[in-house]
C-alpha cells in the first residue's frame, strides 16, 4: 500500500513538473497582452485612415460634379446671359446654382458668375463674354 501511495505521488509530481514545463515553452499574459495593445493600435490608425480616405473620396465626387454642372451652366449663360437662381433636375436636385452677370470695366465685355452649391461644398466660375449688338445701324454722310 505504501508503495501505491509513493507511485501516486511521483505520478502527480510528475505531472505537476511537466505542466509547468509545458507552460514555460508559452507565451506569459504580459506578452500577450503587449501583442494585442499592437494590434489593436494598428487596427485603429487603419480604421482611421480609411474613414478619412472615404470623406475624400467623397468630396472629390461632390466637387467633380458641381464642377460639371457649372461648366454646363456657363454654356448656357453664353448664349442667353440673365442672372438666375434654382434647382438642377433630377438626379442632381441636391445641387443649387446662382447665376450673375456683372458689367465688366471693359467696353462691350460682361462677366458671367456662376456658382453651384452642394451642402458644405461650392464651385465658383467667371467667365467674360464679348456683348454683341445684333442691330448695327450704319449712317451715311450725304454730300451736298
Amino acid at each position: 500500500m505504501k508503495n501505491s501511495k509513493l507511485g501516486k505521488l511521483r505520478i502527480l509530481k510528475f505531472l505537476i513538473l511537466n505542466s509547468r514545463s509545458s507552460r514555460a515553452s508559452g507565451f506569459t499574459l504580459l506578452e500577450v497582452l503587449i501583442a494585442l495593445a499592437i494590434i489593436s493600435g494598428l487596427l485603429v490608425t487603419l480604421i482611421y485612415t480609411l474613414n478619412y480616405q472615404l470623406g475624400l473620396a467623397g468630396r472629390h465626387e461632390t466637387l467633380t460634379i458641381a464642377t460639371l454642372l457649372a461648366k454646363n451652366k456657363l454654356t448656357e449663360m453664353e448664349k442667353n446671359p440673365e442672372s438666375d437662381r434654382g434647382f438642377f433636375g433630377e438626379p442632381y436636385t441636391s445641387y443649387s446654382y446662382e447665376t450673375t452677370v456683372k458689367e465688366s470695366p471693359y467696353f462691350g465685355v460682361s462677366e458671367i458668375v456662376v456658382v453651384v452649391r452642394s451642402d458644405k461644398e461650392e464651385a465658383k466660375f467667371n467667365e467674360f463674354i464679348y456683348k454683341y449688338n445684333r442691330h448695327i445701324e450704319i449712317f451715311y454722310e450725304e454730300d451736298n
